[in-house]
């Protein structure tokens, strides 16, 4: 694990606390419109995500989730019938008629938890496809995957099986102590309550530890005070060292980003990654509410998106112009330009620490 906070190293951790938002570029520009497109992903203001997601949530069963359409940038609210719809268009969202309700999707994930939970997958909610996502690495065996399908072909095609290349694994890199417990990891967002200020990031690294520093054997700039993984992946660090870090993440080009603001990613929207190892990569948001098998336990209600990342990324910043979305848990790696990084929505830690970003 390594928590790599690449901020002002002797008492700011702000370059390493990614946190960004707009563009997919590097600079501190505001976000674009919805329609605009970074060539990974729809770029989408986080009120056109939070009005969609609100209208998911008003329609209850008779919406099976929201996303961003490819082609012409709008946001898509999934309903099952045709009262629905006319709500959602009311409500000023497009909306499309689609055959598996979020029950049948939530039953789809059901089945593969309790028939075929396997290490080194991992699968989630596509609502762009009204389909479970599942994903198989290369651990997988034959028998493993022809188990796999054999569960999907049984769920009138609301599941999808494909191979992917590489090996789900927690991004995390023993021997070169930076932060604690012997490991690398990255941060991904400041916050604060009460004026006291932490940073977050991934559980598996805060279990690592309790006292975290900026530097190869430096002094603690930090103490933990709660960690959850497996089942979460989140973590959270307290300031010591009398710092105000600033609330900014590392864009790695020599600038940062402030952010303001946290919101739940959407299918189909553009996404950027900020990590001490592969720097600021970019992706799309391909599946919601994802469990992802790892060898030590399962992680449930992740984030799946197609950014790059490797190990000593982990705790790392998902985000997009000024809002946070997650903080970096793992992936298998990637193929060229393509990766399969995993986040824990920023927005559920933030509610059981009950703290904010700033």
């Amino acid at each position: 694990m390594r928590p790599h906070m690449s901020a002002r190293l002797g008492g700011t951790l702000a370059a390493l606390l990614l946190l960004g938002t707009a563009a997919l570029g590097g600079s501190a520009a505001a976000a674009p419109p919805p329609a605009e497109r970074s060539g990974q992903g729809v770029q989408a203001d986080a009120a056109t995500l939070a009005r969609g997601a609100e209208v998911a949530r008003s329609l209850g069963a008779d919406s099976a989730g929201a996303y961003l359409d490819a082609d012409s940038g709008d946001l898509v609210v999934t309903v099952t019938d045709k009262a629905a719809a006319a709500e959602a268009r009311a409500a000023g969202v497009r909306a499309e008629l689609v055959e598996h309700s979020a029950a049948e999707l939530r039953s789809a994930m059901g089945a593969f938890e309790k028939r075929a939970k396997i290490t080194g997958t991992s699968w989630g909610v596509d609502p762009a496809t009204n389909q479970i996502s599942v994903q198989a690495d290369s651990t997988v065996s034959a028998a493993e995957y022809a188990k796999l399908k054999h569960v999907a072909r049984s769920l009138d095609g609301a599941a999808r099986v494909e191979r992917i290349p590489g090996v789900f694994r927690e991004e995390v890199i023993g021997g070169d102590a930076i932060y604690g417990g012997g490991y690398r990891c990255s941060a991904a967002f400041n916050v604060t309550k009460n004026n006291a200020r932490y940073f977050l990031t991934a559980g598996h690294c805060t279990n690592a530890g309790s006292s975290w520093s900026a530097s190869n054997g430096g002094p603690a700039i930090g103490t933990r005070e709660g960690t959850s993984f497996p089942t979460n992946d989140y973590g959270i660090v307290r300031y010591t060292d009398g710092s105000t870090p600033a609330g900014t993440v590392n864009l790695y080009n020599g600038s940062s980003r402030d952010i303001s603001g946290a919101a739940d990613a959407v299918v189909g929207q553009a996404i950027q990654k900020s990590g001490s190892t592969t720097g600021l990569t970019s992706g799309e948001v391909t599946a919601v509410n994802v469990t992802v098998n790892y060898s030590d336990g399962p992680v449930y209600n992740m984030v799946r998106t197609t950014a790059c990342s490797a190990g000593g990324d982990s705790g790392g910043a998902h985000f997009s112009g000024t809002t946070a979305y997650g903080i970096h848990s793992g992936s298998a790696g990637c193929t060229g330009s393509n990766g399969s990084a995993i986040h824990q929505p920023i927005t559920e830690a933030l509610d059981v620490y009950d703290v904010s970003v700033y």
